[in-house]
């Protein structure tokens, strides 16, 4: 079908009543058919449905962060989240048939086994009995975007809202830098009351709805939402090993490393992202310019990258501009109707525009890619595996940052090669405090400051706040939006970090080959969970031993060069 222009696409509001009588046609035909082929059917019928659904799903929660002061946009996002749980719960009966289907074996081998794996993690995940636990985190999710984004400054001048502001970050003055981190901080203090309210009632409802579906906590339930299938708690421990002994002390000797180039005794959390003295790189243009030379990238790099970006920029599929009332961070969402994805970001003028970009376009090539999968479970993979296009992406581009930061790239290459291996046990921690938050959901919040600040001197033991309020504390994570909205999304990134730096390993030998492997993950989209998947491309699981040895031995030198 044509792909017309995102304002002119619209999407049918479903209703319960609608929903129910559109599904009891369908378990009926399943119910009555005699073979496997009448069954799968049924399903498609059920798949066209889906599409619709999630299409219009991903409008509502897209328009909501484009504008979170619109009444109109909120009330349909409330509508959604309301509705969303009564119609999980009609999806998750057809799959329990689907899981005992006299000719399950048939299904499987048309559906592939992935399938049921993802169905029987739902099917276990949900149940009515936490429909109004479902409903109320959803609400107070929504609370905490829209209190993140009515935060409003002034500084130099400017009135800003927090992404705005972020820019300072990485000023080439440390004073202006440490001022714009008094500001941030200043601002988290205040709200620190509202803050700690919204996620004690969140981690309360969270482990109330494990222990009515009869799990032990949260965690096991949120392993289950975030469909990890092929590892488990027991895999994440011996990676937080590696982590440990591998990576954190490659890390403590690029801090030190910093404080010498940048002329100072030692590096405050206000530094953490300026790795020379000449400050941190910025791209050398405004949104307009960023975008041409966009396009002059992909369609340099080819594999029909060039043709796809054209297509997301003529029907205005990118929205990457800060403004008031919008939504922070970046995403990727998608239109299934459509066949199309959606990038959101939030350009403040320096290097992490480029990096976000990069990011979110690798998700986006990856749902294009997919778009054909016989089934909707298949356009995007499990998140860890979906984060390998997007990370990957980032250094797949590194041989055309000239195009954006002109003779800073080299700065550019080094300053996001250095920020991805600190990453690695930032998102390490995140993960093992949100284990920690959820082993003890009656937790005080000054506890859960004291978990945090344990899992720093862990995995950050260079992280040095000074005189900055609240994150000193031990209130840094509630800055990271993934531990309000989606519990346990964390580690998925340290695991495609591991993988995407492995593509940047190989790119270094034989890039067409690497690039070969990587259009062809993306093609595959979600028909394989993570470790197969990863396999099949040519990379090692993360959670091998001596998996990480080789990354870090490869980016050691590549830093000394």
């Amino acid at each position: 079908m044509e792909v017309p222009t995102f304002s002119k696409m619209t999407a049918e509001t479903p209703t319960l009543e609608g929903v129910q009588a559109e599904m009891s046609k369908i378990n009926a035909a399943f119910d009555k058919a005699g073979d496997a082929g009448g069954q799968l059917a049924a399903v498609e019928r059920w798949n066209e449905m889906r599409r619709r659904y999630r299409t219009w799903s991903s409008l509502v929660g897209l328009r909501f962060n484009q504008d979170t002061r619109n009444a109109d946009y909120k009330a349909q996002r409330d509508y959604r989240d309301k509705l969303e749980p009564k119609l999980t719960n009609l999806d998750n009966d057809l799959k329990r048939k689907l899981l005992h289907s006299p000719w399950r074996e048939a299904l499987v081998a048309k559906l592939g086994p992935q399938a049921f794996a993802l169905w029987d993690t739902d099917a276990r995940a949900y149940s009515p009995a936490i429909e109004a636990e479902q409903v109320r985190i959803s609400a107070l999710g929504a609370e905490y975007t829209e209190l993140l984004a009515g935060a409003s400054f002034e500084f130099r001048g400017e009135k800003l809202n927090l992404p705005g502001l972020g820019k300072y970050y990485a000023d080439t003055d440390r004073n202006t830098r440490h001022e714009a981190r008094m500001l941030q901080w200043g601002w988290f203090a205040q709200q620190r009351g509202k803050l700690d309210t919204l996620f004690s009632e969140m981690t309360r409802l969270r482990h109330e709805s494990a222990r009515k579906l009869g799990l032990n906590s949260y965690i096991d339930l949120g392993y289950l939402r975030m469909h990890r299938v092929d590892y488990g708690i027991d895999d994440i421990k011996t990676l937080r090993k590696q982590v440990i002994n591998e990576v954190v002390p490659l890390c403590t000797e690029l801090v030190k490393r910093q404080a010498a180039e940048l002329g100072i005794d030692k590096v405050k959390y206000w530094d953490d992202g300026i790795h020379d003295a000449q400050g941190s790189p910025k791209p050398h243009g405004d949104h307009d310019w960023m975008v041409a030379r966009a396009q002059e990238m992909f369609d340099e790099i080819g594999h029909g990258l060039g043709d796809f970006f054209r297509l997301m920029n003529s029907k205005q599929l990118i929205d990457l501009k800060s403004r008031e009332g919008k939504a922070g961070g970046g995403f990727c969402t998608g239109f299934p109707v459509y066949g199309v994805p959606f990038v959101f970001a939030n350009f403040n003028g320096t290097k992490g525009d480029v990096e976000v970009f990069t990011h979110e376009m690798g998700h986006a090539f990856q749902n294009w890619s997919s778009r054909h999968q016989q089934l909707p479970d298949y356009l995007w993979p499990t998140y860890e595996s979906a984060e390998i296009h997007s990370m990957s992406l980032e250094f797949i581009t590194w041989p055309w940052m000239e195009k954006f930061f002109e003779n800073d790239a080299d700065r550019f290459r080094k300053a996001h090669l250095t920020g991805s291996l600190l990453f690695i046990p930032y998102g390490t921690a995140v993960d093992h405090f949100q284990h920690m938050v959820y082993e003890k959901p009656d937790a005080t919040p000054q506890q859960r400051f004291e978990m945090w600040r344990e899992c720093e001197k862990t995995y950050l033991p260079w992280r040095d706040y000074g005189d900055l309020p609240h994150a000193r504390d031990g209130g840094f994570w509630q800055v990271q939006r993934h531990i309000y909205l989606s519990p346990f999304y964390y580690i998925d990134y340290v695991l495609a970090q591991l993988c995407a730096l492995q593509f940047w390993v190989r790119a270094t030998d034989d890039r067409d080959k690497a690039m070969a492997d990587y259009v062809a993950l993306c093609k595959r989209g979600g028909e394989a969970p993570f470790q197969q998947l990863a396999k099949g491309a040519g990379l090692k699981s993360p959670f091998e031993p001596g998996a990480l040895t080789r990354i870090v031995g490869q980016a050691r030198d590549w830093l000394q060069k």
